[in-house]
C-alpha cells in the first residue's frame, strides 16, 4: 500500500486482507505435464526409428570419428544390450521372397562379418534385415591378426580389413546359438499355446518368422592348407541352429585356405561339408552356401559352378572381399577391400555364377552394395537376395530400410522374385 494525501491505496494486484491468493491452475499444470509426454514420447519414437535422419547425419557420424574397431565394438556391445534403434515398418509383399523351402518377408540381409559372435542377431533382425550371418566362426577361439586391422578410405567409400577371423569359437558360439534359439521358442510356446517340440519343428532357425540366421564358418588358423576338418566341424556344431551354413573359403586375410585356389582341394571340402550335412542326425539338415571370391577368372568360375553342382551345394555368395584395389590411390594397407570399389566384380561374379548354374541354385549377392539401385542390379544379374555391411557402417542402422523402400519404387508394382536373372534372360 501507498498513501496519497490521507488515503491509503492497494498497489494493483497486491493481497489485502479482502482478497485471497489464486491457487495453482489444474487444468495448466496438466497441460504440461501432457504436454511433456508427448514431447518426450515422440522424442523416444524418433530416436528409436532406425530410419530417423538423426542416426544417417549425427550419430553415425560421430561413431566415425572413433577408431574403425573401436566403433565397431561399440556397435556391437550397443546392440546386445538392446541400445538400438529398429525398423518400425511392415515390409511390402513385392520383396517377399523363398529361399530353400522358408519364406523371408525381404531380400536385404547382413553380411558376414559384423556380428562375428552371434551377440546381436536380433537388434539386427530388429534393424530389418530379411536375414542375418553370424561369423566366420571356427573351431577355436582365436585373436585374429594385430591391430590396427580395419582401415576407412572415406574418398572411395570403402573399408580395408585384415582382421584375421578373430571369433569365441564354436563351442561359445553353439551355446550362445542353442540358448537363444529354445529361449525364443519357449516364449513363443506361451503366446501360441503350442508345445516347444512342436514349434521346433515348424520354425525357422532364426526363431523369428519370415527371417533367416545364417552361420558362415571357417579355419582355424594353426589348421593345415588343405583340411578341412573345421569346416565340417563348424557344420556339426552350428548347423542344427542355422537357417544356412557358410563354407568360407575365400577370406584373403588368412594364409591357409588352399580351397580359395585349388581345385582339388576345394572338391574334397565341399565333398566332405555336404556328406556330413547329409549325416546329420535327426530330420533337420541346414543347406550348405559356399562363399568365393571375386578375384577368380572365368575359368576359375566354371570349375567351382562344376563343383557346387556335382555336390549339390545350396547356393553361392558372390563375394567376399579383394585383394586388388580397383579405383582406390595412394592406400598402401594390406588386407580386403570392400565397400563401393568393390561393386563391378562383385555384380560380374553374381552374373557369372547365374549363368554357369542355370538359374537352379541361390546366389547371394554382396559386394559394394548401397543403394536400392546396387541391389537391384545384383537380383537383375541372379541373385536371390542381397547382403550388405560396409554402407550400413557409413550410412548408418536405416541402411535395410531404406533399401527395401527404394527397391519397392524401383520395382513399380513388380516382385523381386520376378526380376532375378532378368539380365540372363534378355540374351
Amino acid at each position: 500500500m501507498f498513501r496519497i494525501g490521507g488515503a491509503r491505496i492497494a498497489k494493483a494486484g497486491a493481497r489485502t486482507f479482502g482478497t485471497k491468493a489464486q491457487p495453482p491452475s489444474r487444468l495448466r499444470n496438466a497441460v504440461w505435464a501432457t504436454s511433456g509426454i508427448v514431447i518426450g514420447g515422440l522424442g523416444y519414437l524418433y530416436l528409436t526409428d532406425a530410419s530417423a535422419g538423426f542416426h544417417k547425419y549425427v550419430s553415425t557420424p560421430l561413431m566415425r570419428q572413433l577408431d574403425a574397431e573401436q566403433a565397431h565394438q561399440l556397435a556391437i556391445s550397443s546392440m546386445k544390450r538392446g541400445v538400438c534403434p529398429v525398423d518400425r515398418s511392415t515390409d511390402d509383399s513385392v520383396l517377399e521372397i523363398e529361399l530353400w523351402g522358408k519364406s523371408v518377408t525381404n531380400p536385404i540381409g547382413v553380411a558376414a562379418g559384423f556380428d562375428k559372435n552371434g551377440e546381436a542377431i536380433d537388434a539386427l533382425f530388429g534393424l530389418g534385415f530379411g536375414s542375418v550371418e553370424i561369423g566366420s566362426i571356427t573351431p577355436e577361439a582365436q585373436e585374429g591378426n594385430a591391430r590396427p586391422r580395419i582401415f576407412r578410405v572415406e574418398d572411395s567409400d570403402a573399408v580395408i580389413n585384415r582382421m584375421g577371423l578373430p571369433n569365441c569359437g564354436v563351442v561359445s558360439a553353439g551355446e550362445r546359438l542353442r540358448s537363444r534359439f529354445w529361449r525364443l521358442l519357449a516364449s513363443q510356446s506361451k503366446q501360441q499355446g503350442e508345445s516347444v517340440a512342436t514349434l521346433s519343428s515348424s520354425v525357422n532357425r532364426s526363431a523369428v518368422a519370415g527371417r533367416l540366421l545364417g552361420v558362415n564358418v571357417g579355419k582355424c588358423k594353426s589348421s593345415g592348407d588343405d583340411s578341412f576338418d573345421d569346416y565340417v566341424t563348424g557344420l556339426q556344431q552350428l548347423g542344427p541352429y542355422a537357417d544356412y551354413v557358410v563354407i568360407n573359403v575365400s577370406c584373403p586375410n588368412v594364409t591357409n585356405m588352399k580351397a580359395n585356389g585349388n581345385v582339388e582341394v576345394l572338391e574334397r571340402t565341399v565333398e566332405a561339408v555336404t556328406k556330413a550335412r547329409n549325416k546329420m542326425s535327426g530330420e533337420y539338415r541346414p543347406p550348405v552356401v559356399l562363399k568365393i571370391g571375386p578375384d577368380n577368372d572365368l575359368q576359375q568360375l566354371r570349375v567351382i559352378a562344376q563343383v557346387a553342382m556335382d555336390y549339390r551345394v545350396d547356393g553361392i555368395i558372390a563375394t567376399n572381399t579383394t585383394r586388388q584395389r580397383p579405383g582406390v590411390i595412394g592406400v598402401k594397407e594390406e588386407g580386403g577391400l570392400s565397400g563401393a570399389p568393390l561393386k563391378d566384380m562383385a555384380l560380374a561374379t553374381t552374373r557369372e555364377m547365374y549363368r554357369l548354374t542355370q538359374g537352379k541354385m541361390a546366389i547371394i549377392g554382396c559386394g559394394g552394395i548401397r543403394t536400392a539401385e546396387d541391389a537391384l542390379a545384383f537380383a537383375k544379374a541372379g541373385a536371390s537376395c542381397v547382403q550388405v555391411y560396409s554402407s550400413m557402417t557409413m550410412d548408418g542402422p536405416g541402411k535395410a530400410r531404406e533399401i527395401k523402400d527404394g527397391v519397392v519404387r524401383l520395382l513399380k508394382g513388380r516382385k523381386w522374385a520376378d526380376v532375378v536373372g532378368e539380365d540372363a534372360r534378355r540374351k
